[in-house]
């Protein structure tokens, strides 16, 4: 190959507008603090057409609760205002606080700030992977689309009791480990193939609650709902590479369910 075809098949990459972190402002140690954390947090403001940057404040540790959330409110009240998060109920419940934390998807409400790298700087980001609205605050539109695509609610046939749709406590213990999921969209921004196709694979929170329903003994359409999940792309991406076990705060096994509901594909066509 010559030189002249080798540099006509050369390509240029270049990064998407707005992917390319700076260094950002470092703010001064509060007055009369005599023990602080520093954190580190990712900012990006959509109406200033700058790029991400990654700002540093020192949390006085004596003045606020242990865990990341607590330093972030901190932030907020004390120092910088105008920093941007999500947050709810503060006990790991509703997923609002899901952020990358030190490199781990994880809930800052749950995170303590005393078990982030011995001492070191408290290293904050949005779920990866996910467009940003603002600061840390990503755009999970996408992923409440493909959970509403599963259709997460009981589905039947035959008249409604009058009083409940009664199960047994053994088809009840076939939900646990399904049903806790609170949707914080750990797992599906820690999986690679969620990062990679989107747009088409379901992600592993939308298939563990999809299996959750599959299992569900009152539900009438488990052969519409498995209809659903046939495709190349819906189900079968995942790799079980087991990230989203790793990541989710509430001990759940996505990658597990996954793997049953490929199970249940194969016994039905058998």
């Amino acid at each position: 190959m010559t030189k002249e075809i080798a540099e006509a098949k050369m390509v240029e990459f270049a990064l998407p507008k707005n992917s390319k972190i700076s260094g950002g402002k470092t703010w001064p140690k509060p007055a009369g603090a005599t023990e602080t954390r520093e954190f580190r947090v990712y900012r990006w403001n959509p109406d200033d057409g700058k790029n991400p940057s990654v700002d540093t404040y020192h949390v006085d540790v004596n003045d606020c609760g242990p865990m990341v959330l607590d330093g972030l409110i901190w932030i907020k009240n004390h120092i910088d205002p105008t920093l941007t998060f999500r947050r709810s109920c503060r006990e790991g419940v509703c997923g609002s606080c899901a952020m990358n934390i030190d490199g781990q998807n994880t809930l800052a409400c749950t995170k303590s700030m005393h078990d982030v790298g011995a001492g070191g700087a408290v290293k904050v980001n949005p779920l990866p992977h996910q467009p940003v609205v603002k600061d840390l605050v990503p755009d999970l539109t996408n992923f409440y689309a493909q959970y509403a695509s599963i259709e997460p609610w009981l589905k039947t046939t035959t008249p409604t009791p009058q009083k409940e749709w009664k199960q047994s406590h053994e088809d009840r213990e076939k939900l646990d480990g399904l049903y806790e999921c609170i949707l914080c969209a750990c797992c599906s921004t820690s999986c690679p193939s969620y990062w990679w196709n989107s747009d088409r694979y379901l992600g592993p929170a939308a298939l563990l609650q999809a299996d959750r329903w599959v299992n569900d003994s009152r539900d009438e359409a488990t052969g519409e709902r498995l209809d659903n999940l046939e495709d190349p792309f819906r189900l079968y991406r995942c790799h079980t590479i087991m990230n989203c076990a790793k990541a989710c705060p509430k001990g759940l096994n996505p990658s597990e369910a996954i793997a049953e509901l490929k199970l249940k594909m194969v016994e039905r066509q058998i």
